[in-house]
């Protein structure tokens, strides 16, 4: 592997068999090297893939300064996330993930701790990355000694939920913000399944979808089936009326414009698991008339 550009002692540039620029990691392995030089393929720790050459530029500038046991637990979370989430991540999750995990452990060196203000939410509706974040506190204590708050949890979290939209991360948290304010009014109007079940699951996965729609995408007008709308209209009038109010609260906080095809859709995701909640509430008064 010849060498195009050295970045630091441990990261160089290089060009594979189809001619495309990729970053190679290697303690030492681009110490006291050059231009044109070769690297031996034993001395070779990670290779770095990145197409979108803006994120690439960005990435080498950033492990100019890099130590290089960041750099490796960044590839690593990722690997692991991408395994767990069975998920295409945007590559620049390499770029935006790597910096964090720098800044956090170097704020926290200095003594400096800030809390997440989205912390619950972040937990609440994205817990699997919430898991890897966690995952990814106890890689940097084995690996480092340093054991980063809960907090870093969350925010590794919105790294990975912006990778996997492919947003950047101040529309991560929008969206988050979004989520909390639906399901609050939601909860208020109708009864929900309880945390930790299948169908708040299956809800919050499809708010999650509407929300990046609607901060994000410009609305799909499509023509619906008149009949069937109107079918779920009748028969399913409270979650109807309740969707209309997300639809008119989103309007008004947001500017964002709800289709009424996603206030149907939205009805029905809402009929499905307030039905699921009542199912279950009446099992439960069952049991406990038996005891």
């Amino acid at each position: 592997m010849v060498i195009a550009k050295v970045i630091n002692n441990n990261v160089v540039s290089s060009w594979d068999a189809d001619h495309k620029e990729i970053i190679v990691m290697g303690r030492g392995i681009g110490f006291q090297k050059k231009p044109g030089q070769t690297v031996r393929e034993e001395d070779i720790d990670k290779i770095f893939r990145l197409e979108n050459r803006d994120v690439r530029e960005r990435f080498k500038d950033l492990l100019e300064n890099m130590p290089m046991e960041y750099i490796r637990l960044s590839a690593d979370i990722i690997s692991f996330a991408k395994e767990r989430l069975d998920a295409r991540l945007s590559q620049s999750v390499y770029l935006t993930l790597t910096d964090h995990i720098g800044f956090a452990i170097g704020r926290f060196q200095e003594g400096m701790a800030f809390s997440n203000a989205l912390y619950r939410e972040i937990k609440r509706f994205y817990p699997e990355e919430f898991g890897i974040g966690m995952y990814a506190l106890d890689l940097i204590e084995q690996r480092s000694g340093i054991r980063l708050p809960d907090d870093e949890a969350a925010s590794i979290a919105i790294h990975l939920v912006d990778a996997e939209f492919d947003i950047k991360v101040r529309d991560a948290w929008s969206m988050t913000t979004l989520l909390q304010d639906m399901v609050g009014l939601l909860e208020r109007e109708l009864q929900l399944p309880k945390e930790d079940s299948y169908n708040r699951d299956c809800l919050l996965s499809n708010l999650k979808f509407l929300a990046h729609r609607l901060l994000l995408l410009p609305p799909e007008e499509r023509r619906g089936d008149p009949e069937f709308e109107r079918f779920i209209r009748e028969h399913c009038r409270k979650e109807y009326v309740c969707a209309g109010m997300v639809q008119d609260f989103v309007g008004e906080k947001y500017r964002c414009r709800m289709t009424e095809e996603e206030r149907i859709n939205l009805t029905l995701w809402l009929k499905q698991a307030s039905d699921a909640a009542e199912q279950k509430g009446k099992k439960g008064r069952l049991t406990d008339g038996l005891i």
